[in-house]
């Protein structure tokens, strides 16, 4: 009996893992979601819908956009950590996401723990902008006009601990500057109160600043990144510009619940870097402001790790607290 039980289970075994990679070979056999903790019109989710009508073409299979914003990103970034790791499920999230933990007490998730990386979608440079009333042409008439009203000066921001906030705190720090920081339920009022006036300055991604800078409704005066931006090649880089040091760069990566299955997520990696080289996709991104990136999961793993010491670290000096 002990033997009949012993081969019993064993053929259970077998059968389950046949099940299970029946299923995994057949992934996506339903539609897909792609969870966007962010209101409609950002970066994030202009990066999602791009995404999903080229893997939805490329899989077959439907890969639908769900915006599931509030508490500063965190209920659909913690709708997704909460869903079954069987790959329909997915989140689309901007680099905010490795900032969270440092300054909302709320965040509870541990992104390395709670989350298998895919790839690192997309990166597009934060770029300075002010309401083109300001007497402000260049990134030192700005610091030199900030230093001269300490205070005085503020700048919008899509929340606490946002990407655009801790953009502007790391400028902040290293060029010595004394602002007010107002905090705004997401990048599309913060861009509206700057373009109205209400506010003087924001640091925001090129995909959300591009058109409204082209427009003449704001002001570019640096872009965040290593490089120029050749969608914007007048504005130089913060640190060209004369802030030594300085690197801010917005990216938007795709994630899966952890424990998704290694098949599953290897299947969605490729697809996701297949798409990202077309060049209708790759076209598109960069008419607004974007890189196509697609690396592995290994090497986004691996950038998610500098990213959260970074702005840990740049919390502290804010003196931001959870």
């Amino acid at each position: 009996m002990p033997a009949m039980r012993a081969i019993l289970t064993a053929l259970c075994c077998l059968a389950l893992c046949g099940n299970a990679t029946l299923a995994q070979s057949d992934y996506p056999s339903r539609p897909v979601r792609l969870i966007v903790p962010a209101e409609a019109g950002g970066g994030t989710d202009t990066t999602a819908r791009v995404l999903a009508e080229q893997l939805s073409r490329s899989i077959g299979q439907q890969f639908v956009v769900e915006n599931r914003s509030g508490a500063g990103q965190l209920i659909g970034i913690d709708l997704v950590a909460r869903t079954p790791n069987d790959g329909y499920t997915l989140l689309v999230a901007a680099s905010t996401i490795t900032i969270l933990p440092a300054t909302n007490k709320n965040a509870k998730y541990d992104l390395l723990r709670d989350f298998a990386p895919i790839s690192l979608l997309v990166a597009a440079p934060p770029v300075l902008v002010v309401n083109p009333s300001l007497p402000i042409h260049s990134l030192k008439e700005f610091i030199a006009a900030v230093k001269a009203k300490p205070g005085e000066f503020n700048f919008g921001s899509a929340g606490v601990g946002t990407q655009p906030h801790m953009a502007m705190e790391l400028l902040k720090e290293l060029a010595g500057l004394d602002m007010q920081h107002i905090s705004y339920k997401g990048v599309a009022p913060a861009m509206t109160d700057i373009i109205a006036g209400r506010v003087s300055s924001m640091m925001v991604n090129v995909l959300s600043a591009k058109s409204q800078i082209e427009g003449g409704k704001l002001r570019g005066l640096a872009i965040s990144g290593t490089k120029r931006f050749a969608g914007l090649p007048d504005l130089p880089t913060v640190a060209e510009a004369g802030v030594p040091g300085y690197e801010a760069l917005q990216w938007f990566g795709l994630f899966a619940p952890a424990g998704t299955p290694a098949p599953i997520v290897a299947r969605l990696h490729k697809a996701a870097a297949e798409a990202l080289k077309t060049p209708e996709m790759s076209n598109r991104l960069a008419a607004d402001g974007a890189e196509a990136i697609g690396n592995s999961p290994a090497e986004f793993a691996e950038l998610i790790k500098l990213e959260l010491e970074k702005w840990a670290k740049v919390a502290r000096a804010a003196k931001i607290q959870p």
